[in-house]
């Protein structure tokens, strides 16, 4: 296979400054996009500033031939996700990628966790990756091309005091799963990636990481009490996932991937079969007494959207319809 290059192509990564949102935009860089590293410097809990960390990335990816900008507005605010954007209209002249990164994590569950922390999660995770999707958004749409990748979660599988993040991080999908649909007439292809590598906000704390998500690493530090990250689970390690979905010849849309630790694969919806019902209105009892049938996986199916979910749902009734109709 020919290599996949980026040539021509400009990114902005949120989160950049660190870990894996670092190394997305060093491998996208590495192989020819322009890249905006935007990131605010804030710590793992979202508070404070630094310019610092996405500048020391634009200088390694300068230093090895590429070409990167800093930016450090926060995707938390309208204005500052237009601001991102802006940023690489005014310095490239267009934008074709947007990898969201940018996160932040405040360990806490019930009974303790309160309606601050949720709202911090839900500001920097599902409304950051909102402004800086809707500010690109026109220009995707004018160009007829776009790529964007969001970052949701493991975490969303349920994870003890992690309520907020993986909240907000479900969010992130139902985000992506609508905005795919509104791209399909525009070559504008929106995925999703769920990173296993071991940052800050997994547990780790010698690498400094960027925000993305290592919980299912960090649990298992945590249960072991070590401290090292695994030398097998780097932020590297989940780029080539992203620069694929990134890249022009990327094969789908609206679908999430898990990668890490050298693995990748694919997180997806299912519905089961389920119990029809046939005869009147189901009682409580009925459906207690047919509980294996609708739990049954045996027969499971993906669902594209809303409306093919909606289709197969109701199909016993559709039919019935038509039955009556010809009858």
């Amino acid at each position: 296979m020919d290599e996949l290059s980026f040539d021509g192509r400009v990114a902005v990564v949120t989160g950049a400054g660190r870990g894996i949102g670092r190394a997305h935009a060093r491998l996208l860089a590495e192989r020819g996009a322009k890249v905006v590293v935007n990131d605010l410097g804030g710590s793992m809990a979202g508070e404070g500033t630094d310019t610092g960390p996405a500048h020391q990335v634009v200088e390694e990816i300068v230093t090895a031939g590429g070409t990167a900008l800093a930016d450090t507005h926060d995707v938390a605010t309208q204005a500052g996700g237009q601001a991102i954007v802006d940023s690489a209209l005014d310095a490239f002249g267009r934008i074709d990628i947007l990898v969201n990164n940018a996160g932040i994590i405040r360990w806490a569950g019930l009974p303790e966790v309160d309606l601050d922390n949720l709202r911090r999660h839900l500001d920097v995770h599902l409304l950051g990756s909102f402004t800086t999707l809707k500010a690109a958004w026109p220009h995707f749409v004018e160009q007829g091309y776009g790529r964007v990748v969001l970052t949701t979660s493991a975490g969303l599988f349920g994870l003890e005091n992690n309520l907020s993040y993986a909240a907000a991080k479900g969010g992130v999908i139902g985000l992506a799963r609508s905005a795919r649909l509104a791209g399909e007439p525009h070559g504008i292809k929106v995925n999703l990636i769920a990173p296993a590598a071991m940052t800050r906000m997994g547990g780790a704390q010698d690498t400094g990481g960027a925000p993305g998500t290592g919980e299912a690493a960090g649990a298992a530090e945590r249960a072991s009490g070590t401290s090292a990250a695994p030398p097998y689970m780097p932020s590297e390690a989940v780029a080539p996932m992203v620069a694929l979905l990134a890249h022009e010849t990327c094969p789908v849309s609206g679908e999430i991937y898990s990668a890490g630790a050298g693995r990748f694969a694919r997180f997806f919806i299912g519905s089961t079969q389920g119990y029809v019902h046939e005869d009147g209105t189901a009682t409580i009892e009925d459906i207690a007494a047919n509980w294996d049938a609708v739990n049954d996986e045996k027969d499971y199916y993906v669902p594209s959207d809303l409306m093919a979910w909606t289709g197969a749902f109701l199909g016993h009734r559709l039919r019935q319809d038509l039955g009556s109709a010809s009858g």
